[in-house]
């Protein structure tokens, strides 16, 4: 059992390390999208006890407000 652990703790040092090196290129207004809808998927996923509708609803709306955050000026 505690080499699973290991793996898992392993694998997901690792998809963390992936994910934060693919933001070296995006913009401020790319990376505020894409934090938002993290944050929105987790919080959608908690309010609704594990949904998979709540899950993807709370991403769509947290990806629009973290891309309305700071916008540039036109």
């Amino acid at each position: 059992m505690n080499n699973v652990k290991r793996i898992a703790a392993t694998a997901a040092v690792l998809a963390a390390t992936l994910g934060l090196s693919a933001c070296a290129g995006m913009s401020n207004q790319d990376r505020n999208t894409a934090v938002g809808a993290g944050v929105g998927a987790v919080a959608g996923s908690v309010l609704t006890g594990g949904s998979a509708v709540g899950t993807v609803g709370g991403a769509a709306v947290g990806g629009v407000i973290g891309n309305q955050v700071q916008k540039p000026p036109r």
